[in-house]
């Protein structure tokens, strides 16, 4: 079985488990999106979604961030971690999107990795969930998961994410990678993977090899 092979059958398995394939972050427009998953590094979502209603309440336009106290907006993202740099990223993306974007969060690869903190997880995450665009979330479930069936062979994100493109339909790899990191938190959990429960152990190497 090819790599290809095993990836559409993949894709198929965890459509069929989590038809609605939804980002576990809360957000209603592109902004609070990408504010959210700046606060998500090395954060759960869980915790995120608990931070953001009072942050949102408080800040409601990209000029608001833009101009938000540094001190003030850190004290409320206190309990995401790395709540002085979460900040100041946002702040200063806020600005650069006034200065440089018209205010909207931009589309493309380049222009949004040109933003403070922001990378190409979080790049992919906003071209593929406000702008329909194919992209590969190379999260740590994505990464754990893709590695465990023998999609990739690798823990580099960028690796990750170009190998999948390769093998990956377009059209389904953004749902595909919000739905690994659903699958990775009830069955393919670190650590202790649930593969006899799994509805990918009949073509997963992982799972196949442990029989």
């Amino acid at each position: 079985m090819t790599k290809k092979q095993r990836a559409l059958l993949a894709v198929e398995a965890l459509k069929k488990k989590y038809p609605d394939s939804l980002c576990s972050l809360n957000a209603e427009n592109p902004l609070q999106l990408i504010i959210a998953t700046r606060l998500s590094a090395q954060c759960t979502d869980a915790r995120v979604n608990l931070v953001t209603p009072a942050l949102f309440e408080k800040y409601k336009t990209v000029e608001d961030f833009a101009a938000a106290d540094i001190d003030e907006f850190a004290e409320i993202v206190h309990s995401c971690g790395f709540f002085r740099q979460k900040a100041k990223d946002i702040v200063g993306m806020s600005q650069k999107m006034i200065a440089d974007f018209g205010g909207r969060v931009p589309d493309n690869l380049d222009d949004l990795t040109s933003l403070p903190g922001v990378g190409r997880k979080t790049a992919n995450l906003i071209m593929g969930d406000v702008y329909g665009k194919p992209a590969v979330v190379a999260d740590t479930h994505l990464i754990r998961i893709s590695n465990l069936l023998g999609l990739v062979a690798t823990k580099d994100p960028l690796k990750v994410e170009m190998q999948l493109r390769e093998i990956l339909p377009p059209e389904e790899s953004n749902d595909f990678c919000h739905r690994c990191v659903l699958h990775g938190r009830d069955t393919c959990v670190s650590g202790r993977p649930k593969c006899g429960e799994c509805e990918m152990k009949d073509f997963c190497s992982f799972a196949k090899s442990k029989k």
